[in-house]
């Protein structure tokens, strides 16, 4: 299969690309199709009820595993292979465990309004990279289930367009998560309710 990644996105490297439990996919569309369906289980599932261990490190990655379980061997592992972004694998867990406890933080202190605790959260989760693939749609789903179930917030529209495809949304996003690296949240604040 020929992975056409969008800008932006992490390519698998040989190893990770052998675990897809698909053979029949053969382009990115189907692939993508697939993924979608799979995501679309999980979400039902993960929004029917407020989990008790939603910031668990158990909890990320079962919500993984349930979003790409049907597609990825790998699904609910962290990577185990350097990326051009995030932290080295060695240190995922700990940096993990460490974001999870500064966002209970933050709710416990009310640091940020709830919309900023929200996006602090997706933009640390989004740099950490937990996973070989499918981290964007992880990180976003995890802030939605963050919003609705513990912040009795409302889901983001993430520029209520499809992030997965290039174009300019996307393009949108990614300079949002790139202002959230130089610490200007504003961007993305902006839109993630756009």
């Amino acid at each position: 299969m020929q992975y056409n990644y969008p800008p932006g996105a992490t390519p698998l490297d040989p190893d990770e690309a052998e675990g897809l439990l698909l053979p029949h996919i053969t382009n990115r569309n189907e692939l993508d199709r697939w993924e979608q369906d799979n995501i679309a289980e999980a979400e039902v599932w993960a929004l029917r009820r407020k989990p008790r261990d939603l910031l668990s490190v158990d909890f990320v990655c079962r919500l993984h595993k349930r979003m790409f379980g049907t597609v990825w061997r790998w699904a609910g592992e962290f990577r185990r292979s350097g990326k051009n972004i995030g932290v080295e694998c060695w240190a995922i867990g700990t940096s993990l465990k460490n974001l999870l406890d500064d966002v209970q933080t933050w709710i416990d202190l009310n640091s940020y309004p709830p919309d900023e605790i929200a996006a602090r959260f997706h933009h640390r989760l989004v740099s950490i990279h937990l996973f070989a693939n499918g981290n964007g749609r992880h990180a976003r789903l995890m802030v939605d289930l963050l919003l609705v179930h513990i912040l009795g917030r409302p889901r983001f529209t993430w520029g209520s367009e499809n992030l997965v495809h290039a174009g300019d949304c996307r393009q949108r996003y990614i300079a949002a998560l790139q202002a959230a690296d130089r610490r200007q949240y504003q961007p993305l604040l902006e839109f993630v309710r756009s």
